[in-house]
């Protein structure tokens, strides 16, 4: 092919070229694309709308008495524990408590073979007896002997010698007398009485068994009342004692194992222990409960909440109404515009499981936002609801106004 040729398609295929962009650039629409690609926020651009407000829940900082606490983890302690043993040896014969009940106080709780007691106790009996019978004759025989003395028919040394006879009897009498008591003594320990009124625990021997002093029947644990034992951090000694010192007892209360329920309510502080732990910076305290449900028991762990003060016209807010910032602790606050502001707060003592006191950042009867925080940014527009409530749905006319909005917009971007 000639060069000539070649030269003239080049021309003829940049003249096709060229006709079909001139074709493209003028093609109906062309110029509403141009505007859909405009930016945002210009006329006939996608950024053109209204600010709805943001719907939020609100509630009003309220004044409340705040009871003022501190919490501790705590151990309950039997009021008294008392490990019965057999004060004689012998024969068990009887155990007559059950494992695991209550027993009362002066209940047998187990009986001893107690035939070689009695068998001494009716010894100082019969012995008593003899020497009653002997100390009678001497008696007569020194009366016999005054009348015949005062005639000058006895000598002096034999009235000293009947005198020092009837002294010698008295005494074996009263020696008998002694032996009489504690052999009655030893018969009685041959049943095993409860000192206490507790509850009983495994038994320690079986009916059958030789028994000594050193034996352990039963251990017996009191717990109406029972004791809570609990340790404090050593900051806080000055704010108890202040507290005890008002003269009114301090209320204590027992949760459980989360905090969150009370199983023993009614207690109060007893001791506070005259020394600080220097190993671990803690003081110990003692409160007692009266139990009548048996809700406490010994050896159990129970979160310990003991009432120092009481806040008079606390701000209280709920809970879930406060933030955390990088600043600290913050709230928003509904302002008289519909806008919210962030207002940073102190908080203090929890009120319950839902509320927070604060101490500083508000005042009585000002609405914070409790829900709906997450959408918001200082300045933001609410629609501020109460709680539970909901926003309402919108009328025909909205709906209406918001299709027309629709539909222009679409207007525009088409061109």
């Amino acid at each position: 092919m000639s060069r000539f040729w070649k030269i003239a398609l080049i021309v003829v295929a940049v003249l096709v070229v060229g006709a079909v962009g001139l074709r493209l650039m003028h093609k109906p629409g062309a110029e509403g694309r141009s505007q859909a690609g405009a930016p945002a926020g210009k006329p006939g651009g996608p950024g053109e709308g209204k600010n709805e407000p943001v719907p939020v829940t609100v509630e009003p900082v309220t004044v409340q008495n705040v009871p003022v606490y501190l919490t501790a983890l705590g151990t309950v302690q039997a009021l008294n524990t008392v490990t019965v043993s057999p004060q004689v040896g012998g024969l068990l014969m009887k155990l007559n408590f059950t494992e695991g009940q209550e027993v009362h106080k002066g209940e047998v709780l187990a009986e001893i073979d107690p035939r070689s007691l009695k068998a001494t106790y009716d010894q100082a009996v019969a012995r008593k007896g003899q020497d009653a019978a002997l100390l009678a004759t001497a008696r007569s025989n020194l009366a016999r002997s005054q009348d015949l003395a005062r005639q000058g028919y006895i000598s002096k040394q034999d009235m000293d010698t009947l005198r020092n006879t009837v002294l010698q009897y008295e005494a074996a009498v009263a020696a008998d007398e002694a032996s009489i008591n504690d052999a009655k003594v030893q018969l009685g320990y041959t049943k095993v009485i409860a000192p206490i009124t507790g509850l009983a625990g495994i038994r320690g021997v079986d009916p059958g068994n030789i028994v000594t002093a050193s034996s352990s029947i039963v251990t017996l644990t009191e717990v109406h009342p029972i004791n809570v034992i609990f340790p404090l951090p050593e900051q806080n000694v000055e704010l108890v004692r202040s507290a005890q010192a008002r003269g009114e007892p301090l209320e204590v209360a027992a949760l459980d194992s989360a905090g969150s329920k009370v199983i023993a309510g009614q207690g109060v502080l007893k001791v506070i222990n005259n020394q600080i732990d220097t190993s671990t910076g803690t003081f110990n305290l003692k409160a007692q409960f009266p139990n009548d449900e048996n809700a406490l028991f010994p050896g159990q762990f129970v979160n310990v909440r003991l009432k120092v003060n009481t806040v008079q016209g606390g701000l209280v807010i709920p809970s879930q109404a406060v933030q955390r910032g990088p600043d600290g602790d913050y709230v928003y606050l509904l302002q008289p515009d519909s806008t919210v502001k962030m207002q940073p707060v102190t908080t203090g003592q929890e009120v319950g499981d839902t509320h927070v006191m604060v101490t500083q950042g508000l005042k009585a009867g000002e609405q914070v936002v409790t829900e709906g925080q997450f959408r918001l940014k200082p300045g933001s527009k609410v629609k501020a609801l109460k709680p539970g409530e909901v926003p309402a749905a919108p009328t025909e006319e909205e709906l209406k106004k918001a299709a027309q909005g629709a539909k222009g917009g679409r207007g525009g971007r088409r061109g």
